[in-house]
């Protein structure tokens, strides 16, 4: 048995050496990378495991007439790694040759019916299970695979004698090359996937960096701040050329073929066109799918990216490249990243462009709150979470956005108790990844409340307790949320409490006087509006230690 080990563990060694090697093609690193394998990649991904299953036959030693073998390697790496497909068909090429080299042999049928349920249940691991830790439940798998193996030996070989003294002989040494195989493989090829994850933190990081330089000129949108925006993003990606559309025009373009990409000329490409129509990313690899009409153009690859107000394509964002095959993962990433950035950089600009906001100084002034310091403290928060948890980066990149659209799309109309809220704890959580544990916040809010409000009504008064009440306090404290039903729950009273340092008895005047500065007219605003909509404003009172503010909300429909 332990002369047997030895030989498994030999021809494990250059299974191992294979694995490592083939982990290093370039080729295989792009694949592994891309969000999604295509049918053609995941046919040859089982054929490349079916013939390592092949070769660990092959390798095998004969033991009274059975082979002991490292073929479920392949076909457990291949299947957690790449899914049920992969390792199931896998199986299934392993497991029939394994019949075909020794037909009529006393473990044969055994072996082969274990390895092709060893590609079943690879797949379950990989569905079951996240990149950190498939080695052990490969590992675990790899036990139970070649345990089943046994049995079927047993159960399935004639004579039994005979089977019962080649399990007794290959059961261990077995179990060990194979399931510690499978472990060592999915490590040494687990590092492409890591990679994978690094690049997506890194991009992120980046699409953060390029909004940040991007902000002022979205201000006022026009071609010329239009293509300040272009060249940023085009030096910072490194790409050759850079373009921005609407649905039917090139607005912006810089880099390479700007000599006939121009602004205001009607584009052509069917690439510009489907993802208009169909509001998904794509990636051109050709110069023949450019599509452009001058022959001379250097232009061999782009991404094209969808840009979006409210779900709707409003036009596009295309990073050229002069070599074909120019986007890459890495580049995938960066640019939905991009994407999702810009189309809230649009909508923000919309600001400064809508015609009716004179006679709506109310909301216009609620708005203009969304002001470049809290968009870069935001953004820092984030850039500051990429590096060191990635996934809370993601969740607060979410959380703006819903606090962006939100003061965007909601500002002139009556939402659900539930749609306010979920702005107000997208700034929260915003602002509590800023200041971490210095920020408490609590939420009393009683359940099936049927009473709509006026949006942009509650997140004021949470940014006045926040801002003017606790910051300037010791930095530490605690905001509660109170939302309770009133008069058989047609209507509400709202309550936001803070144990802040308490607001001045002029600052409650200016309130009620509508005599406020205009940086500070939150309160006013919010005051104004309530009296417009339902007749009586704030009820503001200056606690022992802080300060609460108080309104009713009556049902509107």
């Amino acid at each position: 048995m332990i002369e047997l080990l030895k030989q498994l563990v030999n021809n494990l060694g250059y299974v191992i050496i294979i694995a490592f090697f083939i982990s290093r093609l370039k080729r295989l690193k792009q694949v592994v990378l891309k969000e999604k394998l295509g049918r053609y990649e995941i046919i040859i991904f089982s054929l490349v495991f079916g013939a390592f299953g092949i070769l660990g036959t092959y390798i095998g030693i004969d033991v009274r007439g059975a082979i002991a073998n490292t073929r479920n390697i392949g076909i457990m790496v291949g299947g957690v790694l790449f899914g049920p497909f992969v390792g199931i068909v896998a199986g299934i090429i392993a497991g029939v040759h394994r019949i075909v080299i020794d037909i009529g042999g006393i473990t044969a049928l055994p072996c082969a019916i274990a390895t092709i349920m060893g590609g079943y249940i690879s797949g379950l691991i990989y569905q079951k299970t996240n990149i950190k830790n498939r080695w052990l439940y490969g590992l675990i798998g790899g036990i139970i695979v070649e345990s089943l193996s046994m049995a079927f030996i047993l159960i399935l070989s004639k004579p039994f004698d005979l089977a019962f003294l080649i399990v007794r002989q290959i059961y261990i040494p077995m179990v060990i090359a194979n399931a510690g195989g499978i472990a060592i493989v999915i490590l040494i090829t687990e590092n492409m996937f890591e990679v994978k994850e690094q690049i997506a933190a890194k991009q992120s990081k980046l699409a953060l960096e390029i909004a940040s330089e991007t902000l002022p000129y979205f201000r006022e949108v026009t071609r010329e701040s239009l293509k300040n925006v272009c060249e940023i993003i085009k030096n910072s990606v490194e790409a050759d050329a850079v373009a921005i559309t609407d649905t039917s025009y090139i607005l912006a373009h810089v880099g390479a073929g700007e000599d006939h990409h121009t602004e205001g000329e009607k584009f052509l490409t069917k690439a510009t066109k489907e993802v208009i129509r169909r509001g998904e990313i794509l990636i051109v690899n050709s110069p023949e799918s450019i599509e452009c009409q001058n022959d001379n153009c250097p232009i061999k690859s782009a991404i094209v990216v969808p840009l979006k107000a409210k779900e709707e394509v409003i036009g596009t964002l295309k990073i050229y490249y002069n070599h074909e095959n120019g986007g890459t993962y890495r580049d995938k990433t960066l640019a939905e990243g991009l994407s999702q950035l810009i189309s809230t950089q649009l909508e923000i600009s919309k600001l400064e462009s809508i015609k009716d906001m004179a006679n709506k100084a109310e909301i216009k002034a609620l708005q203009a709150q969304i002001n470049p310091h809290f968009l870069f403290n935001a953004l820092n928060t984030i850039v500051s979470f990429v590096r060191i948890n990635p996934n809370k980066a993601r969740n607060l990149i979410i959380d703006l956005s819903t606090y962006l659209r939100y003061n965007l799309e909601e500002a002139d109309e009556l939402v659900s108790i539930e749609k306010e809220l979920e702005q107000v704890r997208a700034y929260i959580k915003i602002e509590q990844a800023r200041y971490g544990d210095k920020l408490k916040v609590i939420y009393d809010v009683d359940k099936e409340i049927d009473v709509k409000v006026s949006s942009l009504i509650i997140q004021p008064l949470v940014e006045n307790a926040i801002k003017h009440g606790i910051l300037k306090c010791d930095g530490f404290g605690t905001v509660k949320v109170s939302i309770k039903k009133i008069d058989g729950g047609s209507s509400i009273k709202i309550t936001i409490e803070d144990d802040g340092v308490g607001i001045e008895p002029e600052t409650i005047s200016a309130v009620y006087d509508d005599k406020m500065e205009y940086h500070k007219i939150g309160l006013s605003n919010v005051h104004s509006r309530l009296k417009l909509i339902y007749g009586k404003g704030l009820e503001i009172q200056r606690l022992k230690k802080g300060t609460r503010m108080s309104f009713v909300v009556y049902n509107k429909e």
